[in-house]
């Protein structure tokens, strides 16, 4: 969320900036309504003022056997409550104009960073740098489903019966293939990159979602549970982010730096007719995801950190990828800048997004109410959030089975799996 203190001492800088994410949005109503607000505040403030003034003086009244009950008194006592009826009344008309404002300071995304290029459309994202070089096969690459169902590890016709499209049932190597790339993750994160493993719940309830930003804004894109304030996670950002919520940390504690294995829903509203082949595009996912709650002075660092972090996971599996920067047009609702991990499919000839590491700044925490206390001081301020995959499990999945095939249909296991595969050094067709 943005500080509305911002947007009102700063209206046409956030209108352009919006303006760079592609909303053409004029904040005037909320000028108004924010300045009508606040006069009633400074009024309410000064009745408030002025009653405490008038109860003093009921009380001196009250106290004096020679005014007590008297016209003087009951005078007083009557403006009182006049005070405290006209009040009640800017209360409660704040409270109304507050109630206006709120869902539009909930709707709006974060503002850009600097650092992000200007852009409408992924497009214009910009490579930051590239690891490894794409392999020359000396045969045609086949696509992972074509090669999960020769080898019998993928089974997408079992998914569809058991629950419709954008399924997958995994068997045998495949099944421990998907199992020893989470375990090789976690235990690099955290034996490596200083991540504490947490294994959060798959369902958060609405608090949860509105303060990372899946919600209100993409409601359609998550699966709820009927009759409970529950939703499957469309990402572990969402619980490992809220373990920090309405929470104030020591200083000395950041960054504080969790990772998660867990499944993940999405709905994938608006994507029909994308990636309709395989499993690039599922409605359940698992991944391993990065979180980082960070100090403000340090976050930048942080990020790029991160960011690396993800990549070596990459550089582990020797799997070609590249890194680009998210354009402002391309940019997601609560980031301010975002890195995507681009990895090489050779079935489709292009850099598929594996994982995207995001800057967040305030915006989620003053969302989820997350601060820390500098140093010397009592005065809390809100920390900075970053996360990120590390990695998407099903896509490395993909890179691994079509970077490593053979012209025979077999499928190599990259040197750093080989102990979570027990030893296994080829799939292979039976």
């Amino acid at each position: 969320m943005l500080d509305r203190a911002f947007i009102r001492e700063h209206l046409a800088e956030v209108e352009a900036m919006l303006q760079q994410r592609g909303m053409a949005l004029d904040l005037g109503r909320f000028a108004e309504l924010d300045r009508r607000r606040r006069e009633l505040i400074a009024s309410g403030d000064g009745l408030k003022n002025e009653r405490n003034r008038a109860s003093e003086e009921v009380a001196r009244l009250q106290r004096d056997p020679a005014s007590r009950g008297g016209a003087a008194a009951q005078e007083a006592m009557a403006r009182s409550r006049a005070l405290g009826e006209e009040i009640a009344r800017l209360d409660a008309e704040g409270k109304q104009l507050e109630a206006e404002t709120e869902p539009l300071l909930w709707s709006l995304p974060n503002l850009p960073s600097p650092q992000a290029p200007v852009g409408a459309s992924a497009a214009d994202n910009v490579e930051v740098r590239r690891w490894g070089a794409p392999r020359a096969f000396d045969f045609a690459p086949q696509p992972h489903w074509e090669l999960g169902e020769r080898l019998g590890i993928l089974d997408l016709e079992a998914a569809a019966r058991i629950s419709g499209a954008r399924f997958a049932v995994y068997r045998g190597a495949g099944a421990r293939l998907e199992r020893a790339l989470a375990n090789f993750m976690l235990d690099l994160h955290t034996a490596r990159h200083g991540y504490t493993e947490v294994l959060p719940p798959a369902l958060v309830n609405s608090r949860s979602l509105r303060g990372t930003g899946q919600l209100p804004k993409f409601e359609s894109d998550l699966f709820k549970c009927e009759g409970h304030d529950l939703w499957l996670i469309p990402t572990a950002e969402v619980p490992l982010t809220n373990l920090f919520a309405e929470q104030t940390l020591d200083e000395s504690m950041l960054p504080v730096s969790v990772a998660a294995y867990t499944p993940c829903f999405r709905s994938e509203a608006g994507s029909y007719g994308k990636d309709v082949r395989g499993i690039i595009r599922q409605h359940q996912f698992q991944k391993v995801e990065l979180v980082k709650i960070a100090h403000p002075d340090r976050s930048a660092a942080d990020h790029e950190q991160l960011t690396r972090d993800a990549e070596a996971v990459l550089q582990a599996l020797d799997l070609p990828y590249r890194v680009v920067s998210l354009c402002t047009g391309d940019l997601g609702f609560s980031s301010r800048l975002t890195y995507d991990i681009e990895v090489w499919l050779p079935s489709s000839d292009e850099y598929r997004e594996i994982s995207s590491c995001s800057h967040f700044g305030d915006f989620q925490a003053r969302r989820a109410n997350i601060r820390f206390r500098p140093q010397g001081k009592t005065r809390t301020e809100l920390a900075h959030t970053i996360n990120g995959s590390g990695l998407a499990i099903g896509r490395a999945w993909i890179a691994v089975v079509e970077n490593f095939q053979a012209a025979d249909g077999s499928v190599e296991i990259p040197a750093a799996l080989r102990p979570y595969m027990g030893g296994l050094e080829r799939i292979a067709i039976r």
